[in-house]
C-alpha cells in the first residue's frame, strides 16, 4: 500500500468516525442547553452591605439605581445593547456559572459591613440565581469567579451608563 494510500485509510477508519460521533454526541447537548443567548430575558444583579441592598439594575426595565459617595441615591434609565447582553452571556459561560451553588458564603452577624452581591440571570425556560457574600472562606477559585463576574457585569453597566450620556 502506497504512503498516500495508507493516509486516505487512516482518515476513512480514525478521523472520520471520530467527527461523525463528536458530532452526534454533543449536537443535542448544545441544543437543548438551558441558558443560551437567545433565550436571554433579563438580569438583576443587586449589590451593597444593607439589606434591602440599595445598588441595582434590572435589564428588563433598564433601571440603575445606585448610592453615590454623598449617599444619594441616583435613578436611571440604561438600557444593555445585544453586544453587553452577549458579552456578560459569553463570560458567564466561561466562568461556568450556570454550575455555581445558588450562595456562596453564609449571611453572618458581622455581615452589616460585609458586601454582598446578587446575581439573577432569567431565561426562557430557567433562570440562575447567585448570592456571594464578601467574607467566603471556602474554595477561593469560586470566589474568585463569582467576583469575576461581579466585575464583568458591572464594567459592562459602567460602560452601557457612559453611552446613555445621562
Amino acid at each position: 500500500m502506497s504512503s498516500r494510500g495508507k493516509k486516505i485509510f487512516l482518515a476513512l477508519t480514525i478521523i472520520v468516525p471520530m467527527i461523525i460521533y463528536c458530532y452526534i454526541y454533543y449536537k443535542p447537548i448544545i441544543q437543548n442547553a438551558p441558558f443560551r443567548k437567545k433565550d436571554f430575558v433579563s438580569m438583576d444583579y443587586k449589590w451593597g452591605v444593607k439589606d434591602p441592598l440599595e445598588n441595582q439594575y434590572n435589564s428588563a426595565d433598564s433601571s440603575y439605581q445606585y448610592v453615590n459617595s454623598r449617599d444619594s441615591i441616583i435613578l436611571k434609565k440604561v438600557p444593555l445593547n445585544s453586544d453587553d447582553i452577549l458579552y456578560i452571556h459569553s463570560k458567564a459561560n466561561e466562568l461556568g456559572l450556570w454550575n455555581f451553588p445558588d450562595t456562596i458564603g453564609t449571611k453572618s452577624s458581622k455581615s452589616m459591613s460585609i458586601p454582598r452581591y446578587d446575581m439573577f440571570f432569567k431565561y426562557k425556560e430557567k433562570s440562575k440565581h447567585v448570592v456571594v457574600y464578601g467574607d467566603f472562606d471556602g474554595n477561593p477559585k469560586l470566589l474568585d469567579a463569582a467576583m469575576q463576574m461581579r466585575k464583568i457585569i458591572e464594567e459592562t453597566l459602567n460602560q452601557a451608563e457612559k453611552r446613555s450620556g445621562k
